[in-house]
């Protein structure tokens, strides 16, 4: 049976991707047969519905819209057999179906328009530059070498403490901030700053308290104004699902003025945590005693983080946009609700960013379907799927699992969301891009800490960075630079992907080609909110196109051995180097150009 279906093809299905309630939607399924075709949908969890589709002389056609927000899940049965989700999101006949997704969220739901078309930057605090000195607290040590390993061995109970310091601060920052600006960065993802005890600050101490080792509220709110000079916004990671051990909160330890939970069950705090025998056996972050777990659903506690006053309100008043929200699969919907109507409470415009690892849209956590996208929780999610495929694609020179996720994520997520995803290449929970990329194998911490890359290896890894950079920048969403990895930084897991940013040692050549990534998206509008559509692929070959208005830019990426002719009317610009081309350019073997119709005079 000749039948075409494709979700991405608006002559198909009329609005791509997730739709808003009650809006009018338009399927179309071609084809030459006369026999009868049922459009069969389901919420998630819910009973199926069974509708006739309208024959004309080349199509099936339903109109449909949805009054309630939330997943649903859609299949064709054509003359008696089913039809379903296939390669590339085409139609595919089978007895054992995958359905297509829809996801209907509120008409009022949209993203911050600030921050689509920017770059963004993750700065480590401690790791990036050291300004003015900063005595470090008692248990704390700091080292005397910038450029040490940071310190990864066990103490004698088996521990890594992670109370080594290189004193990387807010002062620091903002003698850079011109460094980043030449990047074009318009957006700083900071990881937590908050005072704890360690050196990642995942183990908050006080939400309301800067870490001292970082600097004072003055310091704090120089960086903001110095950033806000500049035309760059500041988010900030927010821990909210455990806290410390040695917090004002839990105070196992007595270090702090309050009565914590851990000291007396008559503590204000003692209902945030879980115990299960008081005081030492309580629930804590995958079973790291140092991180409480917090119990979200506590009203004092949702009231403490999102109330008037509370922690989002206090942070946003004081000049920060935004949020990014730590291991959000382990906060419950209604608490991720809550941040949201918080922040946006405070500023209107709030960015509040969900760390998933996953498509976000179709999420099961902890055995619960989750709800991120459909209008109430999250503006955006770390892209970790892109990421994972472009470096999939990249060492096994094929563009199969790439394409399959660009189309997942346009069939599956919101247009506003598609604008604003936080696209990483590597984050402070990952190795870093470059060394992925060389694939050099490290199968223990001692390894991890002497192994680097010969130039050889280095030289092929940083050839393909620059590929995933123009992917990671021109595709959908927000580019997230991990600090150091545009000067060439290498580094495996944890701690070795937190190393101080080697200021000594930057490559140049890469952090110019960077540069030109930025200098592209500052002046091209297009990247805010345009349309993606492929215009070429095979095994070993992508092109692609953005386009918005009388702006217009061609991606062409090619790791195979061939050349490649794109022909067009009128005239190109190479973005890299504004060679000008007319009615034809070629693409070169184990290459990729960046074209537009405009050249920029950069």
């Amino acid at each position: 049976m000749n039948v075409y279906y494709n979700p991405l093809d608006k002559i198909c299905k009329s609005i791509t991707g997730g739709i808003k309630r009650n809006e009018n939607l338009i399927f179309n399924v071609f084809g030459d047969g006369d026999e009868p075709c049922l459009f069969v949908y389901f919420k998630d969890g819910g009973e199926a519905r069974y509708l006739h589709m309208q024959k004309s002389e080349k199509c099936w056609t339903l109109q449909l819209s949805l009054s309630e927000p939330g997943l649903y899940f859609y299949y064709f049965i054509i003359g008696g057999s089913k039809a379903g989700l296939g390669k590339m999101r085409n139609l595919e006949f089978s007895e054992q179906i995958t359905y297509y997704q829809l996801l209907v969220y509120t008409e009022d739901y949209k993203t911050p328009d600030w921050f689509k078309g920017g770059i963004m930057y993750q700065i480590f605090p401690d790791r990036f530059y050291k300004g003015k000195s900063i005595v470090p607290e008692k248990g704390k040590w700091l080292h005397d070498n910038w450029n040490e390993m940071p310190e990864y061995r066990m103490n004698e109970q088996g521990k890594v403490l992670n109370n080594d310091f290189f004193g990387g601060n807010f002062d620091g920052i903002v003698q850079k901030l011109d460094y980043l600006k030449g990047l074009g960065i318009t957006v700083i993802y900071l990881n937590p700053i908050f005072k704890a005890y360690s050196n990642h600050r995942y183990d908050t101490g006080d939400y309301m308290q800067i870490d001292p080792l970082l600097g004072n509220d003055a310091d704090f709110d120089n960086f903001i104004t110095e950033c806000e000079r500049r035309g760059i916004a500041v988010i900030l990671d927010g821990v909210f699902n455990h806290t410390g051990d040695d917090s004002r909160y839990f105070n196992k330890y007595g270090n702090y003025d309050e009565l914590g939970a851990y000291q007396s069950k008559d503590s204000k705090y003692y209902a945030w945590y879980n115990f299960k025998h008081f005081p030492d056996k309580y629930e804590s972050w995958w079973g790291i005693d140092v991180l409480p777990s917090v119990n979200e659903s506590c009203d004092s506690y949702a009231n403490f983080i999102t109330g008037t006053d509370g922690v989002i309100d206090y942070w946003i008043r004081r000049g920060v946009r935004g949020f990014r929200l730590d291991v959000a699969d382990e906060l419950p919907d209604e608490f991720i609700e809550k941040i949201r109507n918080a922040a946006h409470a405070a500023r209107a415009d709030a960015l509040i960013i969900g760390e998933v690892w996953e498509d976000a849209s179709n999420k099961i956590a902890y055995s619960k379907r989750r709800k991120y996208l459909q209008g109430k929780e999250l503006d955006s999610v770390m892209n970790y799927p892109l990421k994972d495929a472009i470096i999939k694609f990249l060492k096994s020179e094929n563009t199969e699992v790439l394409r399959e996720a660009i189309a997942q994520l346009r069939d599956n997520y919101p247009k506003c969301v598609l604008d604003s995803l936080m696209n990483i290449l590597g984050t402070h929970d990952t190795s870093r891009i470059l060394t992925v990329l060389g694939g050099m194998p490290a199968y223990n911490k001692d390894e991890m800490n002497v192994t680097v890359m010969s130039e050889e290896v280095k030289t092929k890894a940083k050839e393909q960075l620059k590929i995933a950079a123009v992917l990671q920048f021109t595709l959908f969403g927000v580019p997230c630079i991990y600090y150091g990895d545009e000067i060439g930084m290498e580094g495996y897991g944890d701690p070795f992907c937190r190393h101080t940013f080697s200021w000594d040692k930057i490559d140049n050549d890469l952090l110019g080609y960077y540069k030109r990534l930025g200098k592209m998206r500052r002046y091209l509008t297009l990247f805010r909110d345009s349309e993606y559509r492929e215009l070429y692929a095979d095994e070993k070959c992508l092109v692609y196109e953005r386009a918005a208005g009388d702006q217009q830019v061609i991606v062409a990426i090619n790791l195979g051995n061939n050349l490649f002719d794109i022909k067009f009317n009128g005239k190109l610009f190479d973005l890299f180097d504004n060679d000008v081309f007319e009615g034809k350019f070629t693409i070169l073997p184990k290459s990729c150009a960046i074209l537009s119709n405009l050249r920029l005079n950069i």
